[in-house]
């Protein structure tokens, strides 16, 4: 398949931190967390720059997206993606594995935003 972006970026995002990646740039066991006090979300988006990342996606999971997604949504495309269909996938059981999942399918344009740009 052919990839349609090529640089993106997948969170996890839960109630106390938030769990970043770029696909092809953070492994798994890289991946740096980020507290949710709102001072700790403004070094999330610098830090995504750093690789250049254009595309950023994340999952709907209770309100916890809402102030992250609009932190980043003037600097990034960002995508908010229904969890329903990550959930489905087979062998996914982690929120790492979950978030790359999504950014895999993201990258190859098999995702399509719930809301964002």
């Amino acid at each position: 398949m052919e990839v349609r972006f090529s640089r993106c970026a997948d969170l996890a995002i839960h109630k106390k931190m938030v769990v970043a990646g770029v696909r092809g740039e953070t492994p798994s066991e890289d991946r740096p967390l980020f507290g949710t006090p709102t001072a700790q979300w403004h070094t999330l988006a610098p830090w995504l720059t750093e690789p250049r990342a254009t595309h950023v996606a994340m999952e709907s999971t209770t309100n916890y997206w809402k102030p992250v997604f609009n932190l980043l949504e003037p600097t990034f495309n960002t995508w908010l993606v229904d969890p329903a269909h990550i959930n489905q996938v087979p062998g996914r059981k982690t929120d790492i594995k979950d978030s790359e999942g999504i950014a895999d399918r993201l990258q190859l344009g098999l995702r399509r935003p719930r809301c964002g740009n």
